[in-house]
């Protein structure tokens, strides 16, 4: 907000958007900060809109695949506690009983939201990118939204 008056004070170029991290698991930007990028048309660039490929499911249940960046990098540890494993099995089986892939849901659901501006996505493969890619048309029906949001409010924001 200091920045966004200190540019209309000076005449400056204003910021345009906000480069934080959201997805399923961190929802934290809709706390204040989702009403102040709506109210100033300050739009968010979403990073890590699959928690490190956490919610494609493919490490549900322990699994580590030969290449995959939690299996190269085990440094990363945002997303391995145990809250966010039962989240990610949570939301992994909502996509599945929805006919859906679980990374094209959840990358379909940070797409939703009317403060985006761009979802920073990330592959590994080719077929990754065009799954990811095809997320963009997806539509959540009402009764998917409804019950990430009942996930959720199990659940609230498990890797702030």
């Amino acid at each position: 907000m200091k920045a966004l008056a200190l540019a209309e004070r000076l005449g400056l170029p204003r910021v345009a958007s906000v480069q934080n991290p959201y997805n399923l698991l961190n929802r934290s930007f809709e706390v204040g900060l989702a009403e102040i990028a709506h109210r100033e048309n300050v739009g968010l660039l979403a990073y890590s809109p699959l928690a490190f490929g956490t919610l494609s499911g493919k490490y549900v249940n322990g699994a580590r695949p030969a290449g995959a960046r939690l299996t190269l990098y085990e440094r990363f540890q945002r997303y391995a506690a145990p809250k966010a494993e039962k989240a990610i099995k949570a939301y992994v089986a909502l996509a599945r009983d929805s006919g859906l892939e679980p990374s094209q849901m959840a990358l379909a659901y940070v797409n939703s939201r009317r403060f985006l501006t761009s979802n920073i996505i990330g592959a590994t493969t080719m077929a990754q990118l065009e799954s990811n890619l095809e997320s963009e048309a997806l539509r959540l029906d009402d009764d998917v939204l409804d019950a990430i949001d009942a996930i959720h409010q199990r659940m609230p924001n498990p890797c702030p």
